[in-house]
């Protein structure tokens, strides 16, 4: 391993240019783009602070490997696939450590943000704290006033120093102290961009030693590298060791994800990739070993359509013929997966299967698969695989061995309050008439306190050592119990709706269909604020005869 030294302006020219020792490029095992216009202005401040900004890791080779270009006009909306670089067996050096630092100099230093470039303050560098900028950088869409300038003319210009500091000089009205500031920063930049050799990279060496980094070697070197600390997840690691062997995985997971999140879903790669390994038989642990596998990655591709299409029937189960009808009504997307692997492997015996909403429903409202609930998901699997169906009171079997909970005891039910996992899912059960899924989201309806925080936060009771009003008689579990809370729409809690209106003006006038929906006591006695604890206690019981069901166990048992 060699470690290279080269100056900022240098590195930056070869990314993308095949005339600068092949170029350098991205594997595309390398993760998207992820810093934050905040995060690349800081960088730029470190650079002129002489900071150390840590070293890269460079593989040089001829090797076929499926790669991309650096990003150098940056765009939320724009798609890694547009980027990708025709492979073939010329020299290139591919980054597997260093991508955001190398992208936010490209973007800065050759491109822009969104349409906007950089620009340096050339009169800022005041003493800061060592967390606070001290030399201030912003990414505008349009010439600013001086002394903003384009940071990429001070950097890329044939322009003497001196010529540079006259011309603005001549342009702008400068104090001689602020003269002297500028050149002061022109002397900074060349020296800390064009003439200190500030980056330091260690460069894997597959061309002079063909023999010492093999492709898996080097998708290993890239895993090390970059889970010692927060810079991958674990899905980026796993779809790492995919996606080097796989052109289209990028692709195919972006369609997959587009497909499920249509309706307001926020399903991950980490849910993809686990869900794979459990259909294919190596089990709901999510760890890197099984990616290395022989023929585990092959088959993720080869059955990727099948995968794909199982998880989606699934989901299209979940949205049209269940009580679920937004993403906030399921707690956990895990209680899915065992209903993907009967889809996959017996699909047949999924078109009949019967009890699927009660077992959703059990498992959500009883919190069945929080925490870690991989050894559950692989007994139900093992259960399914052995009778080759889906059977529900096998399931809750299943459950029960594992010691996971499934009934809905009265103190589960009235912790599902503000707040709450589960409390969503209640309410889909609940509130059936209302449209869960709007076009909009913040159409979204809204879960509302009947009787409002500020005000319950405000009675104070008498402290029994001073005697003085200062103790809180209703703390927020009070205050956010399920008893207290009701749904409503955006139009009755936005702007000129509800808000901290108290229920003895609110539901005034409200017709029996509105206070039967909402389970409201129709004494309205109970409606003022000194008869809260008496509202509650009337409301229990409305919602417990509702759901007297529910607080049954599986099997008829009174749980």
């Amino acid at each position: 391993m060699k470690n290279q030294k080269q100056t900022i302006r240098k590195i930056v020219g070869f990314l993308n240019n095949p005339d600068e020792e092949g170029g350098f490029w991205l594997p595309n095992i390398q993760r998207p783009f992820v810093w934050s216009e905040e995060q690349i202005c800081r960088l730029f401040d470190s650079i002129l602070r002489e900071y150390p900004i840590s070293t890269l890791l460079i593989w040089k080779t001829t090797s076929g490997i499926r790669r991309r270009k650096f990003i150098d006009n940056w765009k939320e909306s724009l798609r890694l696939s547009d980027y990708y670089v025709p492979e073939d067996s010329r020299k290139k050096c591919l980054v597997l450590d260093g991508q955001q630092r190398l992208q936010s100099l490209f973007i800065g230093l050759c491109g822009s943000y969104e349409g906007r470039e950089l620009y340096f303050d050339i009169l800022s560098g005041q003493l800061a704290a060592p967390d606070d900028v001290k030399y201030r950088f912003k990414f505008m869409p349009a010439a600013p006033a001086f002394p903003w300038v384009r940071f990429k003319d001070l950097v890329f210009t044939t322009q003497r120093k001196s010529d540079i500091a006259r011309d603005l000089r001549d342009r702008h009205e400068v104090s001689h102290a602020d003269l002297q500031k500028l050149e002061d920063h022109l002397d900074l930049v060349d020296r800390t961009l064009k003439m200190d050799e500030a980056i330091t990279y260690q460069e894997l060496d597959s061309i002079d030693n063909p023999q010492l980094y093999s492709e898996d070697d080097v998708v290993e070197v890239f895993i090390r590298a970059n889970s010692g600390g927060t810079k991958l997840g674990k899905s980026d690691l796993l779809f790492s060791l995919l996606s080097a062997t796989w052109e289209v995985a990028d692709d195919r997971m972006e369609e997959l994800l587009g497909s499920l999140n249509t309706h307001g879903f926020a399903f991950d790669r980490d849910f993809v990739l686990k869900t794979c390994l459990v259909l294919l038989g190596q089990g709901a642990r999510y760890e890197v070993e099984k990616f290395r596998k022989p023929g585990v990655r092959e088959d993720i591709e080869r059955r990727w359509y099948e995968i794909a299409g199982a998880v989606q029937d699934v989901l299209d189960f979940v949205r049209s013929k269940t009580f679920i009808q937004c993403d906030k009504a399921l707690p956990s997307y895990q209680v899915l997966i065992p209903l993907v692997y009967v889809r996959f492997h017996y699909h047949d015996e999924w078109k009949r299967a019967a009890g699927l909403d009660e077992y959703l429903l059990r498992c959500s409202l009883a919190a069945s698969f929080t925490g870690q609930p991989d050894t559950v998901i692989d007994g139900l699997c093992r259960r399914f695989k052995e009778i080759g169906k889906f059977d529900l009171s096998e399931a809750f079997k299943v459950i029960r061995t594992a010691n996971r909970p499934l009934e809905l005891t009265e103190e589960r039910l009235w912790q599902l309050g503000y707040g709450s996992d589960a409390i969503h899912l209640l309410f889909n059960l609940w509130y059936r008439d209302f449209n869960h899924t709007p076009a909009y989201e913040n159409n979204l309806p809204q879960i509302d306190h009947i009787f409002p925080q500020s005000v319950l936060e405000a009675i104070r009771d008498p402290n029994p050592d001073t005697g003085k009003r200062s103790v809180m008689r209703y703390r927020k579990p009070v205050r956010d119990q399920l008893a207290n809370c009701m749904l409503l729409t955006r139009e009755e809690n936005g702007a000129g709706g509800k808000g901290d209106t108290m229920p003895d003006v609110w539901f005034a006038g409200k017709n029996e269909a509105y206070l039967d929906r909402h389970m409201i006591p129709r004494d309205k006695n109970l409606w003022k604020l000194d008869r809260f604890d008496d509202f509650i206690a009337a409301r229990k019981d409305l919602i417990r005869e509702k759901f007297a069901q529910l607080l049954t166990a599986p099997g008829g048992t009174t749980a």
